[in-house]
């Protein structure tokens, strides 16, 4: 208990250390582990941490049909036990090492973020090894996560934000496995047996689309030696890729009816995918409509020009088989067809008139400038990197980011706003019901009470907007949250 106690507090003591971690200039190279995998490597000696983000192909859009959330308890029960440990002699294991184990599911991948200190490096990659290829799926296990989960979407079924983030995606991704719930629904979860989970992590959690992140107190030979050893078990199998999208968006308002004072609002666009030239300049573009806080234009038209909602914001967000560009509003219910005009308008002004040369150039200062916030700590770092090569990218494009930025003209951000910006296609969803609204007031009024920002679920990190990760619940009720996921660390496109 005290060497626990000790490790804890260790630990804690040097995440107020990581801030300040000089990791952003580091070098990133390569490691080599075979073809199957991608390994990019920034090694920091500042403090005695390593940080890894783990990718692997096995995101809720691999979901079977009828069994929508197998993906989401799979990495839920990650922790809950493997090989000859169960699920509390895993959670000692990792809680007596100060080793912080944490699994996310994303539409196209399963993320796993371990953070620990150097010492401890080699045991957090064997428990990793073991919880990968020996997962116990203990029926106390099964059952207990299996409520947690049941429990969380009953509790979403009265809220808003939830209610909205749901229906957005199943009506613009028009059966297209992105628009089915990540963590299903209470009839598919209740559905999902041992042998499902034991299936899914057999041919998901695999070699084949394996990227690897690391950062911190570990050098090169030692990282690719201790990476080889962890990952050499894992089957070299691929899973078969997710299928293309067909039809992207459902133009028009789609109102979930609910008793409730402030209705949310998700609306949406098809965006641009990662890889097409134009989405920097989308980027930047989304950032002067609604991904720039109060210097966005829908915040301005939206909360300070008329006081019809706390906050609004949008993001652009490419999966691997499609990308969106969505938004998010709450507002009195008296207020719900007067904003959705607004946001209508606001696009269509935009499309049509373009943006400014000091919009552009408040944009470019931001985006470059809090760029570094996202290498500092070995944490922010890994995640970030992690977040590039899910992206598909070069490992060349952290050096090249703020340039590619930085070179944007004001002409390719108005041209590729009139090729995103059509309000004739947005896809709106309202979870509330609308009320007959007053007239505009001319003057600023109070903003209405806040309500959730929720951007897409399972979305791939975007600026400013996006969501704060979900703890993964140990047996003993606490949830293992990397300290690196603050706002000001999110990883960036």
């Amino acid at each position: 208990m005290r060497a626990r106690i000790v490790g804890a507090l260790l630990l804690s003591a040097l995440w107020s250390l990581l801030a300040i971690a000089p990791a952003a200039a580091a070098e990133i190279k390569a490691l080599d582990l075979g073809k199957a995998a991608e390994v990019w490597f920034s090694e920091d000696h500042t403090v005695p941490i390593v940080a890894f983000s783990i990718s692997l192909p096995a995101g809720s859009g691999y979901d079977p049909a009828g069994k929508a959330g197998l993906a989401t308890f799979a990495a839920a029960l990650l922790d809950e036990g493997a090989g000859g440990m169960d699920s509390r002699a895993f959670q000692e294991a990792l809680a007596s090492h100060a080793i912080q184990l944490r699994a996310s599911v994303e539409r196209d991948d399963m993320v796993i973020s371990i953070v620990t200190l150097t010492e401890n490096a080699p045991l957090a990659m064997r428990l990793l090894q073991t919880a990968l290829t020996r997962p116990r799926f203990d029926a106390e296990a099964v059952a207990r996560v299996r409520a947690q989960i049941i429990q969380s979407i009953q509790e979403g079924r009265s809220q808003p934000p939830t209610v909205a983030r749901r229906a957005f995606a199943r009506t613009f991704f028009n059966g297209h496995p992105y628009g089915l719930p990540s963590d299903g629904d209470v009839g598919t979860i209740a559905a999902i047996t041992t042998e499902d989970l034991r299936s899914f992590a057999k041919s998901h959690w695999v070699k084949g689309g394996l990227q690897i992140a690391v950062a911190g107190d570990i050098s090169a030979a030692a990282a690719q030696k201790l990476l080889g050893d962890t990952f050499r078990p894992l089957s070299g199998a691929t899973p078969r890729p997710l299928p293309n999208v067909g039809r992207l968006g459902n133009p028009g308002v789609h109102v979930l009816q609910m008793p409730v004072p402030q209705p949310t609002i998700m609306f949406g666009l098809p965006g641009i995918m990662r890889a097409d030239p134009d989405f920097i300049p989308g980027y930047v573009a989304n950032y002067i409509l609604g991904g720039g806080g109060f210097s966005s234009r829908l915040t301005d038209e939206v909360r300070v020009k008329r006081g019809l909602t706390y906050g609004i914001s949008t993001s652009l967000t490419a999966y691997h088989k499609a990308s969106v560009m969505a938004g998010s509003v709450a507002t009195r219910a008296d207020a719900v067809r007067q904003t959705i005009q607004v946001v209508k308008d606001t696009l269509g002004s935009f499309a049509a008139n373009g943006a400014t040369e000091a919009e552009l150039d408040d944009a470019k200062t931001f985006l470059t400038g809090s760029f570094p916030l996202a290498f500092a700590s070995n944490a922010g770092i890994a995640s970030q990197l992690g977040t590039f090569q899910r992206q598909g990218l070069d490992i060349g494009y952290v050096a090249r980011r703020n340039a590619l930025i930085q070179a944007v003209t004001l002409d390719e951000v108005n041209r590729v706003a009139k090729r995103l910006f059509d309000p004739a296609r947005l896809t709106v969803v309202v979870a509330g019901t609308p009320v007959e609204g007053r007239t505009a007031p001319q003057n600023a009024k109070p903003p209405v009470r806040p309500a959730p920002q929720v951007p897409p679920q399972g979305a791939a990190p975007a600026p400013a907007t996006q969501n704060q990760p979900k703890p993964v619940e140990t047996q003993s009720g606490k949830s293992i949250v990397n300290p690196a996921a603050k706002a000001s660390q999110q990883p960036r496109p």
